[in-house]
């Protein structure tokens, strides 16, 4: 079963985005903050990461950082998200090998199709 790990800080979006995943076959992990999202990423790499920017103890970006460090080169595709509308972050976003950025609120057939389209990319190399 392919497996989503859903970093988002607030945790009725975290779990409202898991249950829509769940609906369509994959199997969920959840982190609220950074650190979390550094431990599940350890106990269970997952085939794509579903990042919200903003957290409450470092940012999206600097998560996916660590993400690259820990595994070389090759890390699971990432599907940023985001209430900004920071121009900034969705460049930064794919700087930082994004396979898509979305901006919340977003459609869920918007997020279907960005996941998928994730399980598609298995590696990519950092631009940073």
């Amino acid at each position: 079963m392919k497996s989503v790990l859903i970093v988002e800080d607030d945790e009725n979006i975290a779990r409202v985005l898991g249950m829509r995943l769940k609906k369509q076959g994959y199997a969920i992990y959840t982190a609220h903050c950074a650190i979390s999202a550094m431990e599940q990423y350890h106990d269970e790499v997952p085939d794509v990461v579903l990042m919200d920017i903003n957290l409450p103890d470092g940012d999206g970006f600097m998560v996916a950082e660590q993400f690259h460090i820990a595994c070389d080169t090759k890390t699971p595709p990432i599907v940023f998200i985001t209430a900004s509308r920071s121009r900034t972050y969705k460049q930064r976003a794919f700087e930082h090998g994004a396979t898509a950025y979305l901006e919340k609120p977003f459609e869920s057939q918007e997020l279907s199709d960005a996941i998928e389209d994730a399980f598609h990319k298995t590696t990519y190399h950092w631009n940073i």
